[in-house]
């Protein structure tokens, strides 16, 4: 099993409820890599997607495609390939412009929310080396996250449905304990959809002392498969 897939694509529908729909375009890499659609009255917004064969026949269902939304510094993917194919801009946090120089493509900034939707904005991690946003929808509960929490196997022990990123867990991203959450959708694995906010609080609360666990079995996992 690669870490990150390459060549043909095998789109695989994941996370898929009213308000959207998410997608593996390598179901079988190691990273899991996971992109959004998010749908509000017939437009879209795409959030840190990797394109996949049959991708656009997915979305046709939902509406038009609005714009290509980055969470994540490191999340370029395939944004600005889907941008100049749906005609539409790579909308990121104006915090977040270190990425402009690889996109080619229009760039909007978003300041506090996604045009059109109930998504707010916030800043999560501001560091040299990692910059990160995330969208949270107070009305529906559905929180987004790029990195900091995920589903693949090397986020979470085995008491954990959802982790902290395992580089963040020394210093775990709190504030999201304080959201009601209704589903968690996230950029390495498939989301959670039952009892999210006990999820995700077990996860910010519990997750620095799970620390050394979580190491202990990515060791094995890459080490003897």
């Amino acid at each position: 099993m690669p870490m990150k897939g390459s060549g043909p694509t095998s789109l695989r529908e994941i996370d898929r409820f009213e308000g959207g729909v998410g997608w593996l375009a390598y179901p079988d890499e190691r990273m899991q890599r996971a992109s959004h659609a998010l749908a509000t009255d017939g437009e879209v917004w795409l959030v840190d997607p990797v394109d996949a064969r049959g991708l656009d026949d997915l979305l046709s269902d939902l509406g038009t495609v609005r714009g290509v939304v980055l969470l994540l510094d490191r999340h370029r993917r395939d944004a600005a390939t889907i941008a100049r194919r749906h005609g539409v801009a790579v909308h990121r946090p104006s915090w977040m412009s270190n990425v402009d120089a690889e996109l080619e493509v229009p760039i909007d900034d978003v300041e506090t929310s996604l045009d059109g939707t109930g998504f707010r904005v916030h800043k999560l991690v501001d560091w040299p080396v990692w910059r990160e946003a995330y969208l949270y929808d107070e009305t529906d509960g559905t929180l987004v996250v790029a990195d900091a929490l995920g589903t693949a196997p090397y986020f979470c022990t085995s008491d954990e449905r959802i982790g902290v990123h395992p580089m963040l867990r020394p210093l775990p991203p709190t504030e999201l304990a304080d959201l009601d959450v209704e589903r968690v959708l996230v950029g390495h694995g498939e989301g959670v959809h039952e009892d999210a906010t006990r999820a995700v609080r077990d996860a910010v609360t519990n997750g620095r002392r799970r620390t050394p666990a979580l190491y202990a079995r990515t060791v094995r996992e890459f080490v003897f498969g």
